[in-house]
C-alpha cells in the first residue's frame, strides 16, 4: 500500500523559460522540481485566472479584471508575474485541475506571515490603515535571503557574529 507522502508531489511551474529560472534556483540552493510552461498553452488550458499578457487574453488576476484591479489600487497585479498555487489530481493519463488560490490565499503556505500579523501594526504594508506606517512600497520588507544587508547583497544577519 502506498504511503500518503508517496501519493503527493510539489513542483513549481513558471511561465519564464527554464534557462531564466535555473540560475535563480541554483542561487537559492533549491532542489524542488521546477518546470516551465513557456511556449505552451498549459496556463490557459487549466484556467489559472492569472493573465498579465493582453496579447494572449484580457488581464485577469484572482478572478478580477484590469479595471477592477486598478480601481482597488492594485495596479501591480496587471503586469509581470503574479503568484498563485494550484492543485491537480492525476488519474492514469488524465490530469484534473481541482483548486487554485491567489493573493492572501497563499498566506497559508507562508507560516512566517502568521507571526507578522500578530503584533498590533502587523506587516506594515503600504495599503494598511493608518496610512503612512509602511517603510516602502508593497512588500518592500521582503527579500531573498541573499539580498539583505549592504548594497552589494551581503547579509546583516548577526547570527554568525562573535559578539
Amino acid at each position: 500500500m502506498a504511503k500518503p507522502h508517496d501519493l503527493h508531489s510539489l513542483v513549481l511551474v513558471s511561465r519564464a523559460p527554464l534557462a531564466k529560472v535555473e540560475p535563480f534556483r541554483a542561487r537559492q540552493g533549491w532542489t524542488i522540481p521546477w518546470y516551465s510552461s513557456y511556449g505552451s498553452d498549459f496556463n490557459f488550458n487549466f484556467d489559472f485566472h492569472v493573465t498579465t499578457d493582453e496579447a494572449v487574453a484580457p488581464v485577469e488576476y484572482n478572478y478580477r479584471d484590469r479595471a477592477t484591479l486598478e480601481s482597488l489600487g492594485q495596479s501591480y497585479h496587471v503586469k509581470g508575474e503574479q503568484p498563485g498555487a494550484s492543485i491537480f489530481l492525476r488519474d492514469g493519463d488524465r490530469l484534473y485541475h481541482t483548486d487554485s488560490t491567489y493573493g492572501r490565499g497563499l498566506d497559508l503556505l507562508l507560516g512566517s506571515y502568521h507571526y507578522l500579523d500578530l503584533p498590533p501594526l502587523g506587516r506594515q504594508e503600504d495599503w494598511e490603515e493608518p496610512a503612512g506606517r509602511s517603510n516602502g512600497p508593497f512588500m518592500a520588507w521582503l527579500r531573498h535571503y541573499d539580498k539583505y544587508g549592504d548594497e552589494t547583497g551581503g547579509s546583516d544577519c548577526r547570527c554568525d557574529s562573535k559578539t
